[in-house]
């Protein structure tokens, strides 16, 4: 049976995503859960402390996993950009708010978002990702390339149909097909274009 935290937490993820930071009151999580403001005070003092792990709840349900992929340096590097595509369309699909959270969140505070990041040391797996990155560029393993430039590239291909999804399925998709069909499509490019990025 779900404890009463984790009710909490999932009915806060709900808010926090659809309504953002400052969208969201304890007022109205407390309502949406039917239980009285002291009660919900008793798990999570501040609103900024229920944000904070709905932060690390969020970021731990697939991030490691992505970290775990991208360390696999045995693995063809298509093969692991493709693994990687796959958990955060996974997540993606699972949370259809979580892109517009994220992009609303880092322009309406950036340094809080880090903040809370940091304060749960969930910063740590962005490093690591990073440092892999950086070690197997250095053995000569991928090409040299800015950082950015991967980010930039996997993120932004990745994310956009996410964003527009209800533009996609109002004026792009063909007679009869499914945003999941045209997605499973999108990531062949995504894949593509990151490999012809980094690929020796």
């Amino acid at each position: 049976m779900e404890s009463t935290e984790e009710r909490i937490l999932a009915c806060a993820e709900q808010l926090f995503l659809e309504r953002g930071f400052a969208g969201t009151s304890m007022s109205d999580i407390a309502q949406a859960l039917g239980i009285n403001r002291p009660t919900l005070h008793y798990y999570f003092r501040t609103k900024d402390k229920m944000f904070q792990a709905v932060l690390a709840r969020i970021v731990l349900s697939f991030v490691p996993r992505v970290y775990n992929i991208v360390s696999r340096v045995d693995r063809p590097v298509s093969e692991r950009v493709s693994l990687v595509a796959d958990a955060y369309i996974a997540t993606f699909t699972a949370k259809p708010c979580l892109p517009l959270f994220v992009a609303r969140e880092m322009q309406r505070d950036f340094s809080f978002l880090v903040r809370m990041l940091r304060q749960e040391q969930i910063d740590r797996y962005a490093r690591k990702i990073v440092r892999a990155l950086q070690a197997e560029m250095a053995e000569g393993k991928l090409r040299q390339v800015p950082l950015r430039s991967v980010f930039y590239t996997f993120y932004g291909l990745l994310v956009f149909p996410f964003l527009t999804r209800n533009l996609t399925e109002a004026l792009l998709l063909d007679d009869g097909e499914r945003f999941e069909d045209m997605l499973a499509d999108w990531k062949t490019q995504v894949v593509a274009q990151v490999c012809a990025l980094l690929a020796r």
